[in-house]
């Protein structure tokens, strides 16, 4: 029953990070990604450390671990945040959450060449099948980086990398503080990360010009992604292996393609729905041998 109820948080999880590739996708055209970064951060990381007061008290983080909390801060925020948001700048919110589904790809590599863990010959098939799939949305309108759209997919790439690294070096943490700690002392090492590039972006910001709903957007991200979606992922990661919790991301570019049809007007290309099949397969594959 337990690992039930932590299912159904990793599917809402799911649909809120479906919706993030909508939102990011719309507030990106008007507030740029160091800013809406910093800004977000910031909104979390307050949020984050009032739940954890009222919770639990103080944090009580030891001097020793305040380096694997950065680094969690840094791949957390940093890396996977601003990356993703300037990546969507330049691509779609469908291709944004395919590229995620692929999580559970490099959450299988990177336990290989961490704690060892053995790669079968069906597996290996899966990571170079899904790479396949990765490489055909990544490069679907060609291979040409001087158009902006096969480069704003490798940043969600690398950014990718970053929620992998998050993923996999937090359980650790997870283990010592529990989800609401560990999260919220990452958000503000990741807050304090990004600042000066965010103070630096955001002095050219005219910040009573942005709309209402972009405001909106930005309250999503912060709130509905950075605090709830963030505190569910952990949350599930501390209590089932994180094998088991990143397959879920499979399910994100379900969500995110139907909310793109009904929000963006997004038009599905030949090359999009082959490179999903094809990841998603690859990715299924991972999973059950």
């Amino acid at each position: 029953m337990k690992k039930t109820n932590v299912y159904s948080l990793l599917l809402i999880q799911q649909l809120i990070s479906g919706g993030t590739h909508i939102v990011a996708k719309a507030v990106v055209a008007d507030i740029d990604a160091a800013t809406l970064t910093f800004v977000r951060t910031i909104i979390a990381a307050a949020g984050l450390y009032f739940i954890a007061r009222l919770r639990s008290g103080p944090l009580n983080i030891e001097r020793k671990d305040w380096l694997q909390i950065a680094l969690l801060g840094f791949v957390g925020v940093a890396l996977n945040q601003y990356l993703y948001l300037f990546g969507m700048k330049f691509s779609t919110a469908a291709n944004g959450a395919l590229l995620y589904a692929a999580t559970p790809v490099f959450v299988l590599v990177l336990s290989r060449m961490i704690l060892k863990e053995k790669i079968t010959p069906k597996k290996t098939f899966g990571i170079i099948l899904a790479f396949v799939g990765i490489s055909i949305v990544i490069f679907e309108r060609g291979i040409d980086l001087s158009s902006g759209y096969a480069y704003g997919n490798l940043l969600i790439l690398f950014a990718v990398i970053g929620w992998t690294l998050f993923t996999v070096f937090g359980k650790k943490m997870l283990v010592k503080y529990g989800a609401l700690k560990t999260t919220s002392a990452m958000m503000f090492c990741g807050a304090l990360i990004i600042s000066p590039l965010g103070v630096a972006s955001s002095l050219s910001v005219r910040f009573a010009e942005i709309s209402m709903l972009d405001w909106w957007g930005v309250l999503y991200l912060s709130v509905g992604t950075s605090i709830i979606g963030y505190l569910l992922w952990y949350h599930a990661l501390s209590r089932i292996e994180a094998s088991k919790v990143a397959v879920f991301a499979n399910v994100q570019p379900i969500f995110a393609t139907i909310l793109s049809l009904i929000f963006l007007n997004y038009t599905i290309t030949p090359a999009f729905v082959t490179g999903s099949i094809i990841t998603i397969c690859a990715i299924y594959i991972t999973q059950v041998s």
